[in-house]
C-alpha cells in the first residue's frame, strides 16, 4: 500500500510538473504576445472584476471539493449530491452577478464592465459543471489526463486569443481565453470520466459532507476576497491602467512562485489524505514538500528582484516599466506564499476545518489592517508593503498550526528553512555588489547577476550538501531517469 501510494505521488508530481512547466511556457509566451496586443487598461478591466469571479468560483466549489477528497470512501449519493448542489448555486450566483453588473460598473465608473462580467459570469456554470470530474481524477491521483487537457485546452485558448488580441478586440480576448480554457476541460472531462450523477439529492450526504466543507468553504471564501482585495483598492482609488500594471506584475510573480509549489499543491492534498492516521509519515512528507519548494523558489524569486527591470523591457516592451517595483515588492511577499499550501493542505487533511477557520480570520483581519493602513497612510506604496506584512504573518501562523496539531514543531521548521535563507541571500548579495562594482550597461548587469548567483548558489549546495538539496535531487533525478528511459526505449 505504501510503495503504492509512493509510486502514485511520484507519478502524479511528475504529470503535475510537466503540466505546470508546459502551462508556465504557454503562459510566458502568451504574455510577451499580449503584452504588445493589448494595454494595461485591458487587464486592468479583468483585474477588477477577478475579486467577483474569484468569490463566486468559491461559492461554488464549497468546500465540498476537498471533502470530497478527504473522505476515503465517497458514494454514488454524496457524488450526485455535490454535482446538483454545485449547478444550482452557480445558477444563483449567475443571477446575483447579472443583476448587479451595472452598479458594480458605477462603482468603478466604467460602463465596459457591466458587459464583461455577464459575459465571464458564464465560467461558472462550466466551473460547477466539471468540479466533481476534476475531484474524482485528483482523488484517485490521475493527474496525467490533467495535465493533457489543461495543456490542450489551454494552446486552442491562446490561438483564439492572439487572434482576437491582433484583431482588436481588447478585454473581449482575455474574457474570450477564459471561457474556452473552461470550456474545453469541462467537455473532454465530461466524456472521459464514465461517472455520472444519480438522480438523487441526498441529504444525509449533503450534512456529513456539509460538516466538514463549511468551514472549508468560509475559509477559502475570505481567503479568496482577501486575496483579490487589494485589486479591488487599486481599481477604485487610482484607476484601471495602475490596476494593469499590479495586475502584470502579480500574474508574472505568480507564475514564478508558484511553479514548484502549484506543482506539490496538486499532489499533496489526497496524499496527506491517505496518510492522515501516521502524523510521523506527514511530518517527514511536510518537510520533504516544504524544503523542495524553498530551495527552488527563494533563490529564484531573490534572482528575479535583482533583474527585473531588465526582464520587463526586454518581454514586454517600455510601456510596462511601471510594473517592476509592484513586482519586486510582490516577489518579497511570493516567497512566504509560496509555502502556505503546504501548510495548509495538512491541517484540512487530519479534518481541522474548524481550525482553519479560526485561524484564517486572525491572519485575514491582520492583512486587512496592514494593507487598509499601508494604502490609507502611505498610498500604493504603502498597500505594498500591507501585502508582504499580510503573507509573512500568514506563513508563521501556519507554521504555528503545523507545530501544535502534526508535531513539525515551529523550531524545527525555522531551523530546516535558515540553510536556504542564508544561501539564497548570499547569493543575491554578492551578485548586487558585483552590479554596484562594474557598472554594466543593463542587460549585460542583468547576464552577470544572473551568472554570479547561480554559481554562488549552486557551489554552496554542493559544497555543504544541504538537506534540501538532498531532497530536491531525490525529486528530480527519477524525473530524469524517466524521460532519459523513454527516449532510449523509442
Amino acid at each position: 500500500m505504501a510503495k503504492d501510494l509512493k509510486r502514485k505521488t511520484v507519478d502524479g508530481i511528475f504529470w503535475t510538473a510537466l503540466q505546470r512547466y508546459s502551462k508556465m511556457v504557454i503562459v510566458f509566451l502568451s504574455g510577451i504576445i499580449l503584452a504588445r496586443l493589448l494595454t494595461p487598461f485591458d487587464y486592468g478591466c479583468i483585474g477588477m472584476l477577478a475579486i467577483f469571479m474569484s468569490v463566486s468560483e468559491t461559492f461554488i466549489e464549497g468546500g465540498f471539493g476537498s471533502a470530497l477528497i478527504q473522505k476515503k470512501r465517497p458514494t454514488q449519493e454524496d457524488y450526485s449530491t455535490i454535482f446538483y448542489w454545485n449547478i444550482f448555486v452557480a445558477a444563483v450566483l449567475y443571477i446575483i452577478l447579472f443583476i448587479s453588473a451595472p452598479a458594480i460598473a458605477r462603482f468603478y465608473e466604467i460602463p465596459l464592465l457591466s458587459k464583461v462580467l455577464r459575459v465571464q459570469g458564464l465560467l461558472l456554470f462550466l466551473y460547477a459543471f466539471n468540479l466533481v470530474q476534476r475531484n474524482q481524477l485528483r482523488k484517485s491521483l490521475n493527474f496525467k489526463l490533467l495535465a493533457i487537457v489543461s495543456l490542450g485546452s489551454s494552446l486552442i485558448a491562446l490561438a483564439v486569443t492572439i487572434w482576437m488580441a491582433y484583431r482588436g478586440y481588447g478585454v473581449w480576448a482575455l474574457v474570450a481565453q477564459n471561457l474556452i480554457v473552461v470550456g474545453i476541460q469541462s467537455l473532454v472531462f465530461w466524456f472521459h470520466v464514465k461517472w455520472r450523477p444519480s438522480r438523487v439529492f441526498s441529504r444525509q450526504s449533503f450534512k456529513e459532507l456539509f460538516g466538514f466543507g463549511f468551514f472549508m468553504f468560509m475559509t477559502n471564501i475570505i481567503n479568496a476576497f482577501c486575496y483579490r482585495f487589494q485589486g479591488l483598492l487599486i481599481g477604485k482609488f487610482f484607476n484601471p491602467t495602475t490596476l494593469g500594471y499590479y495586475s502584470k506584475a502579480e500574474s508574472v510573480e505568480t507564475m514564478a512562485s508558484s511553479s514548484v509549489s502549484g506543482i506539490i499543491e496538486q499532489v499533496s492534498y489526497p496524499v496527506y489524505a491517505e496518510m492522515q492516521d501516521d502524523l510521523s509519515a506527514m511530518q517527514n512528507m511536510i518537510k520533504r514538500m516544504t524544503l523542495s519548494i524553498a530551495y527552488i523558489t527563494f533563490p529564484m524569486l531573490l534572482l528575479l528582484i535583482l533583474c527585473a527591470r531588465p526582464i520587463f523591457i526586454l518581454l514586454y516592451s517600455e510601456r510596462w516599466i511601471a510594473s517592476v517595483p509592484y513586482f519586486q515588492v510582490l516577489c518579497l511577499a511570493g516567497m512566504a506564499l509560496c509555502l502556505h499550501s503546504v501548510q495548509l493542505q495538512s491541517i484540512a487533511a487530519i479534518g481541522k476545518s474548524r481550525t482553519m477557520f479560526h485561524a484564517m480570520l486572525v491572519k485575514r483581519g491582520v492583512g486587512f489592517l496592514a494593507i487598509v493602513a499601508g494604502l490609507y497612510f502611505f498610498g500604493m506604496k504603502g498597500l505594498l508593503v500591507g501585502v508582504i506584512i499580510n503573507n509573512w504573518f500568514s506563513y508563521f501562523y501556519n507554521a504555528g498550526l503545523v507545530s501544535r496539531y502534526i508535531g513539525y514543531t515551529f523550531r524545527q521548521q525555522m531551523l530546516d528553512l535558515l540553510p536556504i535563507v542564508l544561501m539564497a541571500g548570499l547569493s543575491a548579495a554578492l551578485a548586487y555588489g558585483a552590479g554596484l562594482f562594474l557598472h554594466l550597461g543593463m542587460y549585460a548587469d542583468g547576464l552577470l547577476k544572473v551568472l554570479i548567483f547561480a554559481t554562488v548558489y549552486v557551489g554552496c549546495s554542493y559544497v555543504f550538501r544541504f538537506e534540501a538539496f538532498r531532497y530536491f535531487r531525490s525529486i528530480v533525478l527519477p524525473y530524469l531517469k524517466k524521460l532519459r528511459n523513454g527516449k532510449q526505449s523509442r
